[in-house]
């Protein structure tokens, strides 16, 4: 219980590696305040939280519902924790949008939307964490690893995911004295609901090929790596770490 009495906040807390990630936390010691975006994850709200409260009978969870995509909204967001909590001691930002098209077929709005929630969101939700994590903090953004595997038609999403990487090397050197690590992950593509809509099934072989064990990256590959910078990686700051099975490796 490494993690007994801190306060994780998780945006895109409910589902995925959200979800994954908030099931280590809360196994570590760590009360949780989990996000979501829209009404249809309600049901996902309520079935982690029934299945985190069956297994940690003494575990603190609430449930936060908005779009993040304007400073204000994740202020509120914020505010509303440390209202409910106290103190916020991490934050993990799974918040994400996906988009596979050549660049031709891009429209401006598509182009707005992708930057909006991987780019924007992302930088105001540091922005926030920077204000108000406690001392000792831990921030964590996911980011992908296609920021290090050149491949056409996702040229929005990793373009868009991209500017992240700066954001957090800025913010972990603002935080140093505080003693706050902030920290990229950058999964491999993700066995995930989030990952298929837009791969054809070979597409899908493809990525599996690319991957340790010609398989995707699980979410419970990633969310044990989130534990540990949260616990014993204290000393890592301001890196992207690479967590894909060798699907960066050329």
């Amino acid at each position: 219980m490494v993690l007994n009495g801190k306060v994780a906040l998780i945006a895109g807390g409910v589902k995925n590696l959200g979800a994954e990630s908030a099931r280590e936390l809360a196994e570590a010691g760590a009360d949780l305040a989990l996000h979501y975006n829209s009404a249809s994850s309600k049901s996902n709200a309520a079935e982690l939280e029934t299945q985190l409260k069956q297994k940690y009978p003494n575990l603190k969870v609430a449930f936060y519902q908005g779009d993040l995509t304007t400073a204000g909204a994740v202020e509120k967001l914020f505010q509303s924790v440390l209202k409910d909590f106290g103190k916020i001691d991490i934050v993990i930002n799974t918040v994400g949008k996906v988009l596979k098209k050549p660049i031709t077929e891009i429209s401006e709005e598509e182009y707005d939307s992708m930057f909006a929630i991987n780019s924007k969101a992302a930088f105001f939700i540091l922005k926030s964490a920077a204000a108000h994590i406690a001392d000792d903090g831990k921030i964590i953004s996911i980011v992908t690893a296609l920021l290090g595997a050149f491949t056409g038609f996702y040229t929005s999403y990793a373009g868009s995911k991209a500017p992240v990487e700066h954001f957090t090397r800025g913010v972990c050197k603002e935080l140093q004295a505080r003693r706050v690590s902030v920290n990229n992950v950058a999964p491999g593509p993700m066995d995930t609901p989030f990952f298929y809509p837009q791969e054809s099934p070979e597409a899908v072989e493809f990525h599996k090929s690319n991957g340790m064990g010609n398989r995707l990256t699980m979410v419970q590959d990633i969310a044990p790596l989130i534990r540990f910078l949260c616990t014993d990686g204290k000393w890592i700051t301001g890196q992207t770490i690479f967590a894909n099975g060798g699907y960066t490796t050329r």
